[in-house]
């Protein structure tokens, strides 16, 4: 499906690494690219923690190289007639290529490679499709492929060849969350410079982009809902301690994905120094880790 619905750059907090290495590239599809004698970039991987981005990221990569972008919906290539599968996988993959050039953004991919037991093959033979399109295309389509659990990603996706990178996306800084709350109170015709967002980002340690969103918002509706009053610091830090983050709720899945960055698998998309301490959240104490990306 086509998506009209991009995002500017600036209003995705934090991920500076990727960002750079995105701006790197922002020519790589023009005419004088090619005429220097470089390829063009086949795609990235995205991993990592549920709500810290990796959606936004491809309707940002769309914005910033002004790129239409394409979503792949996995689960809509399968049909119930023998063939229809890998029909439908062909003729979604060869649109992609006459729109080219283009951002093709596959979410959630690791729900292509769940192979059903009954299906005579053919999980098999779309994933085995794509993985032969993603090697061997020509056509200037730019694969970003989201993934929340990389333990259902095949180990031969992810070699170089298919992609040019693998980003792991963790759970935000104290700097990246002080902007992630600048952008959100932006958004929603707030002042910024009106909170305290060194206290914010501090109290919100543990929390991913999407969950400090849906605290801007709860924090608004609680002022809405008393004669429409400004949001205030005070209002935000209420609703942050009646929200238990999913580094608490799923700890050990962070830990797992943590794991794939540490074990150099992939590299940091935020630039960070390394770091290891145990921090209260919201009454839990968690393990928190940052990394160089050097180390990987």
């Amino acid at each position: 499906e086509f998506y009209s619905l991009t995002e500017n750059p600036e209003n995705v907090g934090g991920l500076d690494v990727l960002k750079d290495w995105l701006r790197l590239r922002e020519r790589a599809f023009t005419g004088a690219a090619r005429e220097y004698g470089l390829p063009a970039p086949k795609g990235i991987a995205l991993i990592g923690i549920p709500g810290t981005g990796k959606s936004l990221t491809a309707k940002m990569i769309a914005d910033l190289w002004h790129l239409p972008l394409l979503r792949l919906d996995v689960g809509a290539l399968f049909g119930s007639l023998v063939g229809e599968s890998e029909e439908r996988t062909r003729r979604a993959l060869s649109l992609a290529e006459t729109i080219a050039p283009c951002i093709l953004w596959v979410d959630e991919i690791e729900k292509a490679f769940a192979f059903g037991s009954g299906d005579a093959g053919t999980s098999q033979r779309v994933f085995a499709h794509l993985l032969t399109w993603m090697q061997d295309k020509t056509a200037p389509c730019f694969v970003v492929a989201t993934a929340n659990n990389v333990a259902a990603l095949p180990p031969e996706l992810l070699r170089k060849g298919r992609f040019d990178e693998i980003f792991f996306l963790d759970l935000p800084g104290t700097e990246e969350r002080r902007e992630i709350f600048t952008v959100h109170l932006r958004k929603r015709r707030c002042v910024p410079a009106d909170f305290d967002l060194d206290l914010l980002a501090r109290e919100s340690e543990g929390f991913v982009g999407a969950e400090i969103e849906q605290t801007v918002i709860d924090a608004m509706y609680l002022s809405f809902n008393e004669n429409m009053r400004r949001v205030t610091t005070a209002d935000i830090l209420a609703c942050l301690k009646n929200q238990v983050p999913l580094s608490v709720s799923q700890r050990e899945t962070v830990a797992l994905l943590r794991g794939y960055l540490a074990e150099g698998r992939a590299v940091s998309a935020s630039r960070r120094a390394p770091a290891h301490q145990q921090a209260p959240v919201n009454g839990h104490t968690i393990a928190l880790e940052t990394f160089d990306p050097a180390r990987t």
